[in-house]
């Protein structure tokens, strides 16, 4: 990938693209079995850029009945680990290669600004690629103790289909950290993309092909929810179903999963992430800065966004003018641009669903000190200035449910028991961050933080060899490291008397 780009260079890639629409199953492209079709739009614009599949059940019979076929053929679980290495490899090769046209993609189609699409998305998603491409030919079974008259093997084997849900927010990201893992152990894989951004998943499984998949092992199924998500929640021959989305639709998967076969089901709901700054902060600049752009990375569709700060009110006013500014300048624009920080929401449906949000916190007497409203771009797109409430109560509607935009809520508290308890005082549990110089503090605190992951110093710091998952209604299990592992693989006792 080439180090630096222009717009024009940019704008160069994005009219060379091939953008296919079609789903993927069984190792071809194909039209949705009821030929219907959705518009896919940019957020950038508002323009329709591609006309996708919309599958449904019929189409995700046709997808699991491939991927069904093809693991009891063993023509992807019974090759050897160094084999399934070697093409994981080579997928992992060949997306990267192609890095600058998925980036280019990926900002087109859910409207994040190029420059995080280019530095960060792909190159997670590149780093999470090679990390479980390496993993089939280095892990081990085990041998129980017993007596001299028995042999006791545990195995791991996997656990068949495995069924993929994945959000718009981070398309690349959330479908690798699902179909990778998956596809080291040996499974087969449905992967459904939200309707608001399938394109680089329908690439990435042309690419898989490429590399040497066999057939039917990784299929692209496009659609709605309540249509082909609900038919693989449904479905009686898929064996495990990875969901990464709301709350409530993980709700309705776990019903899914009870009503049919009672598959294996595994839940990232998001949550409503604490951000606690105690009075003895290092470097309050530093920290401050870091709220503001946090907030504010991927336009706040962030599922750890930290869209609670909680301040010490030893140092409330201070820090709190520093997160304004720093705001201020941080100021939507063309995804495409190089030089945008902010970009577009996925979806006007849901720009409308921020800004109500933002109505509510005023409604609710929190002090609207920054933005609130749409700023003035040149472009039909969907965008809203960073927004910062200040004199914030946790039980208010902004401090309880997450928003899923650029919308920080500062809440003041007197104490490090305060704090923990505001921080622990919601449905979620996914992540959490504490600031403090003192390392006895920091420890005592983030150990009583109810959060999957919390960072103490730093925020959403990680890399694909931690675990990353929540507690609570934030869901459970979890993606990567080797811990993501155990969602696609059943472990088999073999008992033998000598």
């Amino acid at each position: 990938m080439t180090l630096q780009l222009s717009k024009s260079d940019i704008l160069g890639i994005r009219n060379r693209l091939e953008i296919k629409g079609q789903a993927f199953i069984d190792g071809r492209f194909v039209d949705a079995a009821s030929g219907e079709t959705f518009d896919n739009i940019s957020p950038r614009d508002g323009q329709v850029i591609a006309k996708v599949a919309a599958c449904d059940t019929a189409d995700v019979d046709r997808a699991v009945t491939a991927a069904r076929r093809a693991f009891e053929a063993g023509v992807w679980r019974d090759r050897s680990p160094k084999e399934r290495k070697k093409v994981l490899q080579r997928f992992a090769a060949l997306f990267e290669k192609h890095m600058d046209e998925l980036a280019v993609l990926e900002t087109l189609d859910m409207g994040k600004p190029i420059s995080e699409s280019r530095t960060i998305d792909v190159n997670v998603v590149l780093d999470t690629l090679e990390w479980y491409a390496e993993c089939p030919d280095k892990l081990y079974d085990e041998i129980a103790p017993t007596g001299p008259n028995q042999l006791a093997i545990i195995t791991r084997e996997p656990v068949g289909v495995v069924g993929a849900v994945v959000p718009w927010n981070f398309p690349m990201l959330m479908a690798t950290w699902k179909l990778a893992p998956a596809l080291a152990m040996g499974n087969s894989v449905i992967l459904k993309p939200a309707e608001q951004s399938p394109l680089t998943a329908i690439r990435m499984a042309e690419l898989a092909a490429e590399a040497g998949i066999p057939d039917g092992v990784f299929n692209v199924v496009p659609g709605f929810g309540p249509t082909a998500g609900k038919a693989m929640g449904m479905h009686m021959d898929i064996d495990c179903l990875a969901f990464t989305g709301s709350g409530g639709v993980g709700k309705l998967f776990l019903q899914y999963a009870g009503q049919s076969n009672m598959k294996r089901v595994y839940l990232e709901c998001g949550g409503k992430s604490p951000n606690i700054i105690l009075d003895d902060v290092p470097e309050l600049r530093a920290a401050a800065e870091r709220a503001a752009t946090a907030i504010c990375f991927n336009q706040g569709e962030v599922c750890v966004a930290p869209s609670r700060l909680i301040l010490s009110e030893r140092i409330q006013d201070q820090f709190l003018d520093i997160v304004v500014d720093t705001a201020k300048s941080i100021r939507p624009g063309d995804p495409l641009d190089p030089e945008t920080k902010l970009g577009a929401l996925v979806e006007d449906g849901h720009r409308s669903r921020v800004e109500s949000y933002i109505a509510k916190g005023r409604e609710e007497g929190a002090r609207l000190v920054l933005g609130g409203e749409r700023p003035e771009t040149g472009l039909d797109g969907y965008y809203v200035n960073p927004t910062i409430f200040a004199d914030v109560k946790n039980s208010m509607t902004i401090a309880r449910e997450e928003i899923f935009g650029p919308v920080l809520s500062a809440i003041t508290v007197k104490d490090d028991e305060e704090a923990v308890r505001v921080a622990n005082d919601t449905n979620y549990g996914l992540a959490a961050a504490v600031w403090t110089r003192d390392l006895s503090r920091a420890h005592k605190i983030s150990r009583k933080l109810r959060a999957g992951s919390v960072w103490v110093n730093c925020y959403d710091h990680g890399d694909v060899t931690v675990p990353f998952g929540g507690f609570k209604q934030s869901g459970n299990g979890r993606d990567k490291s080797l811990h993501a592992l155990d969602k696609y693989t059943e472990l088999k006792t073999t008992w033998i008397e000598l």
